[in-house]
């Protein structure tokens, strides 16, 4: 019963290692495909924080030359986490309180509507009845 108990662990710890290897392998195989794969004009994120936009790639030498803000600078390859995509930035204005995105359009458009003062026409019919009497004025019509 010791035994199996053993036995169950050790392949259950192997498979665990199989896998993490497995998985290691994969990353490092995106990493050098990314790496092979940069151009010129490719904004990226250095693992300091560092975003520029690549202006020379030497791959003999695995090094990188970015432009970031005018200042020209020299990276290995190892230095460069991910490609840089600008997150998308919503003020607080443009969303309510659960985070969903309210229509500007429909309150510029009533903002317009009130600015308009609207004409109301009305008449009034004067209408005598036959009790009136030449002293009394006459009564409109509802």
């Amino acid at each position: 019963m010791e035994y199996l108990f053993l036995i169950i662990l050790l392949v259950f710890m192997i498979g665990m290692m199989f896998f993490q290897t497995r998985k290691a392998k994969q990353q490092q195989e995106e990493r050098k495909n990314f790496w092979s794969n940069l151009a010129p004009g490719t904004e990226i994120v250095t693992i300091g924080g560092l975003i520029g936009k690549v202006v020379e790639v030497d791959e003999q030498y695995e090094e990188i030359v970015l432009d970031s803000e005018g200042s020209l600078l020299r990276f290995t390859f190892r230095a460069i986490s991910r490609e840089y995509v600008r997150p998308a930035y919503v003020s607080d204005d443009d969303v309510d309180e659960n985070g969903n995105p309210i229509d500007h359009s429909a309150d510029q458009q009533d903002e317009t509507q009130e600015a308009q003062p609207q004409q109301i026409e009305a008449t009034v019919e004067e209408t005598f009845t036959e009790t009136d009497t030449d002293n009394q004025a006459p009564m409109p019509k509802q």
